[in-house]
């Protein structure tokens, strides 16, 4: 992959605050493990946590995935020490609700539908739900409802407005994903 499709391809989500501070230790040791990171959320539960959700670049995340992160990223950790007091670091995949953070990501969910928050207004609005379509340049392409209109229609949202973004769960395809078939799009 060439530098310039890896920038391009970098997150348009970021954190901030104590969140912001971990992202940027775990980054670039999870880049060189050979992993992106998906999001860090920080959270009171259990005494304080601290969430790393990452994953391989072909989307794929195995347990002993989990445990090399937390093995590296621990002492990374301890060491800059970003969070005052105990946390417990917990390490996982994006899992079936999983956040939209890159552009590559609303490309290989095409066909599936999201759920969109912008962080401004577009014609009123700052939430969108439907079909991903495809990504064209710097926007995400997605079919959705609108008041008004019989039939769902396309539109282009710039990644740059996204403020977060997510699969929504889809029960029949899940089920039909554990039971080795592949739901029809």
């Amino acid at each position: 992959m060439s530098s310039q499709t890896v920038n391009e391809d970098r997150r348009f989500t970021r954190e901030t605050g104590q969140e912001r501070a971990v992202a940027d230790l775990a980054e670039p040791m999870l880049e060189e493990l050979g992993f992106r990171l998906v999001r860090v959320k920080i959270s009171g539960r259990d005494g304080g946590t601290v969430q790393i959700m990452a994953e391989r670049p072909n989307g794929e995340m195995t347990v002993e995935d989990c445990a090399t992160i937390s093995r590296r990223l621990s002492p990374v950790l301890d060491a800059y020490d970003p969070m005052p007091g105990q946390y417990r670091l917990e390490v996982s995949s994006p899992g079936i609700d999983r956040p939209l953070v890159r552009p590559s990501d609303f490309a290989l969910w095409t066909g599936y539908e999201a759920k969109v928050e912008l962080k401004e207004p577009v014609d009123g609005r700052k939430r969108f739900k439907g079909l991903i379509e495809g990504v064209v340049k710097d926007e995400v392409r997605m079919r959705i409802e609108l008041e008004g209109k019989a039939e769902p229609v396309t539109i282009g949202l710039p990644f740059a407005l996204i403020s977060e973004a997510k699969l929504v769960v889809d029960m029949g395809g899940f089920r039909a994903d554990l039971a080795g078939k592949k739901p029809v799009h």
